[in-house]
């Protein structure tokens, strides 16, 4: 039999000023069907995050389900912490957290236009809702039109060339002409910091050693 799922949100800036006892009423009055409350270990609500989970239960008349505090190599795997390891760049730590590779999705959209003129040709996404790893380069892999290719890439601002914020990727070993649409990328380790260079022959050296290192990176099976 099939059942009908429906994810619903309520916006943080609509509920924050409730009281612990107005946001359960307000939860029975928008789910009468609601049967399970489902919250993490460290879960707060109401104003001032006056409520927690002995709260909730002594408020709510449904079932409370709480989630404990998983731990990995003495991390507590939390959204939280894995933010800040994805804001360090430390993509070793994120993904062993996430136990896959942390991926983000963007629309293929036009470059500056020396990518390929003068250094290397990339494909520049733009990126929407997804948290971003600190400005620097990465070995990654690229998802396009169904499959997975060996990739280096960037983010950050192009404090050599023209200082705009770009997300853009070179496939390795490849030649694509027709990227569509859409484009993933899957971070595999970090490999430097973002930095300024003299002359576009310098950045062209630093992007050739940054090839190589992907290269290394990913011959490793990661």
């Amino acid at each position: 039999m099939y059942t009908q799922k429906i994810c619903c949100f309520y916006h943080f800036e609509k509920i924050k000023a409730l009281t612990p006892q107005e946001f359960v009423d307000r939860l029975k009055d928008d789910f009468p069907k609601l049967e399970k409350i489902v919250v993490g270990y460290d879960f707060f609500f109401g104003k001032g995050k006056s409520g927690d989970v002995n709260v909730l239960s002594s408020l709510c008349d449904r079932e409370v389900i709480v989630v404990k505090e998983i731990k990995y190599k003495g991390i507590s795997i939390h959204s939280r912490v894995i933010k800040e390891y994805i804001k360090d760049g430390n993509i070793l730590m994120v993904n062993e957290l996430l136990d896959r590779k942390f991926r983000i999705d963007g629309e293929v959209i036009k470059g500056q236009g020396i990518g390929k003129k003068d250094l290397l040709p990339t494909i520049n996404l733009d990126i929407k809702e997804f948290q971003l790893p600190k400005e620097g380069v990465y070995a990654t892999k690229t998802f396009i039109k169904g499959k997975w290719y060996k990739s280096v890439s960037f983010i950050g601002h192009r404090v050599t060339t023209d200082g705009s914020f770009a997300v853009e990727t070179h496939i390795l070993e490849e030649d694509i002409e027709d990227v569509g649409i859409v484009c993933s990328i899957e971070f595999v380790d970090f490999i430097r910091n973002n930095k300024k260079f003299d002359t576009l022959s310098d950045l062209k050296d630093a992007i050739f050693n940054d090839i190589e290192s992907s290269k290394r990176i990913l011959l490793d099976g990661r």
